[in-house]
């Protein structure tokens, strides 16, 4: 067990010095393809043209909906189990490039994906939206799974978001250690997480919740909750990206 974790850690830290170089060794390219980036952005204008963009999706909770939907119509899911949380800010769409860009960032912890993808979110909302909550609290790991990963993917994006936009970092936990949402349907996953969070001391009225990733939106669903619990009045779900259907 020890020896796979010294693997593990070796295996990050030549990540890390992967990346790093690749950034001081090729500047000015783009986060995708590696052409010549655009003035001040770390992507080229083909690949930027092409990134799936969420759009439309659910006002409520951000599901991708067909092509031709109305924009401000909810889905069948939050028509008949609306979320604890009041709208989603989600811009892009969980496939493709960005899949991809995700998986660099959040297995291998690549500081240049997780840039990238934290630019596309920023640029992807107004700045009215981005200064909007009183509170920004990213999705806690358990601290079994943080020692196990290495890296907390939601803590390492909302600490920077709060440090650009002027936002106040609150934390949550995990009440325990859940079990992994991979291969549950939308039932179980919300049931899953039941009473998963909590959070000590009184929040302000407007909060947003951060994410990576947004499937069903039952873990901010959760948070929202114990939010609401909390003191909260509005809640907001962020996550860059979010599963196709």
């Amino acid at each position: 067990m020890a020896g796979g974790k010294t693997t593990v850690g070796w295996l990050r830290s030549l990540w890390h010095g992967l990346d790093l170089g690749l950034r001081r060794a090729l500047p000015g390219r783009c986060g995708f393809c590696l052409a010549p980036a655009e003035p001040d952005r770390p992507w080229c204008a083909a690949c930027f043209e092409a990134l799936p963009w969420n759009l439309p999706a659910c006002p409520s909770c951000a599901e991708p909906q067909p092509s031709g939907s109305l924009a401000a119509k909810r889905c069948g899911h939050c028509l008949s189990r609306p979320p604890a949380f009041v709208r989603s800010r989600v811009p892009l769409r969980y496939q493709g490039e960005v899949a991809q860009l995700m998986q660099r960032f959040k297995f291998h912890a690549s500081p240049r994906a997780g840039t990238v993808l934290l630019e596309l979110f920023e640029l992807g909302l107004e700045q009215r939206m981005l200064t909007w909550p009183e509170a920004l609290i990213p999705v806690p790991l358990h601290p079994k799974r943080a020692r196990e990963r290495g890296f907390d993917q939601a803590d390492w994006l909302a600490r920077r978001l709060a440090a650009r936009h002027g936002l106040r970092l609150y934390r949550a936990q995990r009440r325990h250690h859940t079990p992994s949402q991979r291969g549950l349907d939308r039932t179980e996953r919300f049931g899953n997480l039941r009473d998963a969070f909590v959070i000590t001391g009184a929040l302000p009225e407007r909060v947003a919740l951060l994410d990576d990733v947004m499937t069903t939106g039952a873990t901010l669903d959760a948070l929202a909750r114990a939010c609401l619990a909390a003191g909260a009045r509005e809640v907001e779900a962020w996550a860059l990206a979010r599963t196709p259907l």
